[in-house]
Parts: structure tokens; C-alpha cells; sequence
């Protein structure tokens, strides 16, 4: 049969991402308390297409997820690309993945337990050289320090995400990630808590007021110190209580590239 992919387009523009979009997959995600941890993960897939090509070969992207099934892991990401590139022939490939990662947490006075659910992604490309970019999402509690000093009662509270993207050289666990940002917040969040629990957290949380500005400056701070972190991206959203709005502050930093090995390092096929 005829392929109509691989005939001649006239128009001389290249395409830099072709691909599928938002398939629903299972992959297995290192867990640094249970070994590995099976989850069910959104999943992007795309090549570069030249110029002179017509169209890309969709059904070849669901092949090779189908061929490496269960292996979508971390420290398998790079040989996908690899026959990404090779099957699609293709100079650049990219492979994005977002999934629900569940910690077990124990509530700080009561201790019960409960799964906190966090949003992760994997961003990976691989061009001539490897690039992976691993994210976080990470919910908080935020208390307002100007409302808490104006105020005779209390003062307003609300719930804030972190979202933390990050390159490194040595390897770091999801769950020293999600501890280092939970820190900046003015308390961390627990799916499960009991009265004498909630009584601590919003005690805490009272103690310990933060602007959007004190949790992005803080997790800059953090992020900085880990010399594994090679760069970083960290944006704080406050989903304000009394207000028609949230509030935003967002920091990126590039440490100078290591002489030796990095694990990964931006790629010709762009950052994420």
C-alpha cells in the first residue's frame, strides 16, 4: 500500500513537534519506601518531522509504547527516545509523562495514616545529547503575614501549590523532593487529620505566616543548597481566601554544568 506519510511536501517547512497526545498508560515509578510504585500515567509522544516529509507515522508511536509496556520508568526514558528516533527517523525525540504519586503520611499528633496523592512529570528529549526534567506539585497551607498583623481574630489561610521542575546529576527521590518544598509552606497538608491534628496545623500555620514571595524565596534557598540540583524552576500559586485572584511569584536558577558526568544536561532539541 501506498505511504502517504513519507511523500514529498513542497512547502519547505519543517515541523518541530509531531505526534500523540494524552494517551492513558501504565508505568512503574521508582518508590523510595516500597521499591516501585504502579501508576497510571497521561503520555506524550513526538518527533521532529523534516521538511520534505508529508507526515509522521502516528500508529508507530503506540507501537513503541506498546513494546516497553510497564518499562516507562525513570532510568528507562533515554532507550525509548532512542527508538523513537530510530523507528520515526527522527534527529530530535521527546517523551512528556504526568501521573498521580501517592505517599503514605502519618497525621503530626494523631498519627493516623493516609495516602497524600502528588502530581509528577517526566519531561525527557533526546536530540545528540539526553535531557530529563523531572516535576512536582506540591500542595501547602500559606497564612497571610499581613493579615495575620492587622486582624484582632485569626487571619486568612488558603491552600498553595509549589511546583518544582528540576535537572540534576546524581539522582534524587521524589519523596526528599516533596519534604524539601512542603518546608516553605506555612504548614504541610495531610489527606487525613482528626481534631487534635487540625488543631496543630492551623496552630502551625498561625506560627509560621508566609507571603507567596517568603515560599518561592525559601525553596530557591532549598534548592540551591542540594549540589545533586544542577537547575531548577519553582513557582508558588496562593488560591487566596479573600480574594477574586491568586497570587504567583516564580524563580528559575542554572547552576554552572559540573565538569564531570552530569546524569543530564540540555539537549539540542530545546529545554523544557
Amino acid at each position: 500500500m501506498k505511504d502517504i506519510q513519507k511523500t514529498r511536501d513542497t512547502r519547505n517547512i519543517p515541523i518541530n513537534k509531531v505526534g500523540v497526545k494524552d494517551i492513558s498508560y501504565p508505568i512503574v515509578v521508582m518508590d523510595k519506601n516500597n521499591s516501585l510504585q504502579h501508576t497510571i500515567a497521561r503520555v506524550n509522544m513526538y518527533v521532529d518531522l523534516p521538511h520534505h516529509f508529508k507526515g509522521t507515522h502516528m500508529s508507530r508511536f503506540i507501537e513503541i509504547l506498546n513494546l516497553y509496556r510497564e518499562k516507562i520508568a525513570l532510568d528507562r526514558m533515554e532507550p525509548i527516545l532512542e527508538r523513537m528516533k530510530e523507528k520515526l527517523g527522527a534527529s530530535c525525540a521527546h517523551l512528556e509523562v504526568e501521573f498521580p504519586y501517592f505517599i503514605e503520611k502519618t497525621a503530626p499528633v494523631s498519627g493516623a495514616k493516609s495516602l497524600m496523592e502528588y502530581t509528577c512529570t517526566f519531561n525527557a528529549s533526546l536530540g545528540d545529547e539526553y535531557d530529563f526534567v523531572l516535576g512536582i506539585r506540591i500542595p501547602v497551607t500559606s497564612l497571610c503575614p499581613c493579615s495575620k498583623e492587622l486582624s484582632r481574630y485569626g487571619a486568612h489561610n488558603q491552600r498553595s501549590i509549589i511546583t518544582v521542575r528540576v535537572r540534576y546529576r546524581d539522582f534524587i527521590w521524589i519523596e526528599d523532593l516533596i519534604e524539601l518544598m512542603e518546608g516553605c509552606g506555612s504548614s504541610p497538608v495531610w489527606s487525613l487529620l482528626k481534631r487534635q491534628d487540625e488543631k496543630f496545623v492551623t496552630e502551625r500555620a498561625f506560627e509560621n505566616p508566609k507571603f507567596v514571595e517568603d515560599m518561592v524565596r525559601e525553596a530557591t534557598m532549598r534548592l540551591s543548597a542540594r549540589e545533586a540540583i544542577t537547575w531548577f524552576a519553582v513557582e508558588v500559586e496562593n488560591f487566596e481566601s479573600i480574594h477574586n485572584h491568586s497570587a504567583y511569584a516564580a524563580i528559575e536558577r542554572q547552576r554552572e554544568p559540573p565538569v564531570e558526568n552530569p546524569v543530564n544536561k540540555p539537549g539540542n532539541c530545546g529545554k523544557s
